[in-house]
């Protein structure tokens, strides 16, 4: 029981009143005269915690005017949960819940039963309600979350009369793995058939119906395209429709391009199946793109003069040479020669097709293809020579931490400035822009598969050696597959998705690498542990010389959902813009 006492003089003597209409606990009044004072006592008996809502209000009122007076009900009781709802999307995914207790109650959360820290990832808010006095609304918000957050979350609310708890299931994504590989990546020797199998071996149909489609589509066009190439070049690939004429339909399908870097993964069974062989030492390999005959040049051994070896990759070595007659303006001018050692029918096949995919790429932040070598043994391709190596040891070289790293045989240019960053990535930028007009996807881009020449001009491509030098970039899937995944998005460590959209996620991570002087993303974790900092959404952090202008770039790449990252034209703009205007940026730790 509660006893309230309003206690009133005045002359003439007032009427007084409590306003009860509202009031849910039983309750009566009684009066109380003491000379010209009236106490009137309210008496609640058997309280209700839901009186906690309203005030309690004393009116008196004379001929001489009203006045009124309010006190505030203060009943403590054990907590209760009104409500927990299981995860639900609204702007986030959210699990609602309703708490109510007096005093207010502690709220804390377990996962799967075991103690769940809250994260800037997974969080929790309370929403303000005053109509509902002591109750709690609030939810469990989760950031971007994906399979691995899967789970049944409790709710345990206390205060010093008593707890409740309750447990909703938080359904996030359906696992796209199977329960062996919850990451979707199992490192070490081919597993056994699983679901990813069934969803390679479904997509592999899906693709076979549509070349089927295509190819009754485009059986008029395949034959006007080898009519053309016949009276063009003298002489045609016998490669049917490869990759390069499929683009020339306009077809705007992203095709995907081992750049520069043919062979390092093994093709799979089907694919490229029905391709004739190579074409013994031909004077031109050709194929039509955009309505434009591309024929690839052929160079003779004997033009070649090799000086030293500059690098082994995985499918042959890379020489720096000297080369006659590439150049009307130049008797012989330096080039790196990459060779294909122990060529078989599937390698060969692949170097005619990267050949005739360079060719196409003509642009001046891509590394210049000039031809190929096949009288005799080894074939070879030649590239211009890029005389300071892969991005990513020039920024090592040009760093806080060149004499850390020994770095010194690099011409000491000394220490990278923000212009000279900026201008790096707007080369780099310039690049792709040209490579998705062209509906290319890299699948790798990184700062050492970049490369810089004289004057700081950097170009894309690298010689096929990344993945020999630059191990510990590389996860291996599989036994064979070897892939970048601090540099992949979502969408392609867990369903093996590249696009375009991809590679402007892999950008945002150079830009990231530019301006750390060439550290590794996720230096501090494991591949595990990042593929888990990658899927549940979690972005690098910003570098300490980084403006504030060039990490928005970054995470405008890193958007979670493909077609919300910023677009590689805008991006090319914006980094020409501050080319020309650098952000002030004052490094205050020096």
């Amino acid at each position: 029981s509660l006893n309230f006492t309003c206690q009133v003089t005045g002359s003439p003597t007032p009427d007084v009143r409590w306003r009860t209409q509202n009031l849910t606990s039983q309750f009566y009044t009684q009066e109380q005269f003491w000379g010209s004072t009236l106490d009137l006592v309210l008496i609640l008996t058997n309280v209700s915690s839901m009186d906690n809502l309203h005030n309690l209000t004393c009116e008196a009122e004379n001929q001489a005017g009203p006045q009124e007076k309010m006190v505030q009900l203060d009943i403590e009781f054990p907590v209760k949960i009104i409500y927990l709802r299981n995860a639900e999307q609204q702007h986030h995914w959210c699990i609602p819940f309703a708490v109510d207790g007096n005093p207010e109650p502690e709220i804390s959360w377990l996962y799967n039963g075991a103690s769940f820290t809250l994260t800037r990832y997974a969080y929790m808010q309370l929403i303000p309600d005053s109509l509902d006095g002591s109750v709690k609304h609030g939810c469990l918000f989760f950031n971007k979350p994906t399979h691995v957050n899967n789970g049944f979350y409790t709710l345990v609310a206390r205060n010093r009369l008593g707890g409740a708890n309750a447990t909703a299931e938080g359904m996030f994504m359906n696992n796209p793995f199977g329960p062996s590989d919850p990451e979707g990546l199992i490192p070490g020797e081919a597993s056994t058939k699983s679901e990813m199998d069934v969803t390679e071996n479904l997509e592999n149909r899906v693709f076979v119906v549509s070349v089927a489609v295509g190819l009754a589509l485009f059986a008029c066009t395949f034959l006007l395209i080898l009519l053309v190439v016949i009276n063009k070049c003298g002489r045609h690939s016998k490669f049917g429709i490869h990759r390069s004429s499929v683009l020339g339909t306009g077809d705007d399908l992203a095709v995907s391009l081992r750049f520069l870097n043919f062979g390092t993964s093994p093709p799979s069974s089907d694919e490229d199946s029905g391709l004739s062989s190579f074409v013994e030492n031909p004077q031109y390999f050709c194929g039509i793109i955009k309505d434009k005959d591309m024929c690839v040049q052929h160079i003779k051994r004997q033009d070649i003069v090799l000086k030293w070896e500059l690098g082994e990759g995985a499918f042959g070595k890379v020489y720096l040479a000297e080369c006659a007659n590439l150049s009307p303006d130049t008797d012989k001018m330096l080039v790196a020669i990459k060779t294909l050692k122990d060529a078989t029918e599937s390698t060969r096949q692949d170097f005619q097709r990267e050949a005739e995919l360079l060719t196409v790429l003509q642009h001046q932040h891509i590394v210049r293809f000039y031809g190929v070598c096949t009288d005799g043994e080894p074939l070879a391709m030649v590239f211009e020579y890029m005389r300071h190596g892969d991005l990513n040891r020039f920024l090592r070289a040009h760093g806080p931490d060149a004499r850390i790293l020994d770095e010194s045989h690099t011409p000491p240019l000394g220490q990278l400035t923000l212009p000279q960053m900026l201008q790096i990535a707007a080369q780099i930028a310039s690049g792709m822009v040209y490579l998705a007009s062209l509906h290319f996807v890299h699948r790798d881009l990184a700062t050492r598969n970049c490369l810089v020449g004289e004057g700081l001009v950097v170009k894309i491509g690298d010689f096929g050696m990344s993945r020999d030098i630059y191990s510990t970039d590389y996860y291996r899937v599989g036994g064979r597959t070897m892939l970048p995944i601090r540099w992949m998005p979502p969408e392609s460590i867990m369903y093996r998705k590249f696009t375009t959209e991809s590679d402007i996620w892999s950008f945002g991570v150079v830009l990231w690498e530019i301006f750390t002087y060439g550290k590794q993303p996720w230096y501090q974790l494991s591949n595990s542990e990042a593929i888990e900092c990658i899927t549940q959404g979690r972005e690098l952090e910003r570098p300490r010389t980084c403006p504030k202008e060039i990490y928005l770039l970054m995470q405008g790449c890193w958007q979670r959902e493909p077609q919300q990252r910023m677009v590689i034209k805008d991006i090319h703009s914006r980094l020409l813009a501050l080319v020309k205007n650098p952000p002030v940026y004052l490094d205050i730790l020096g």
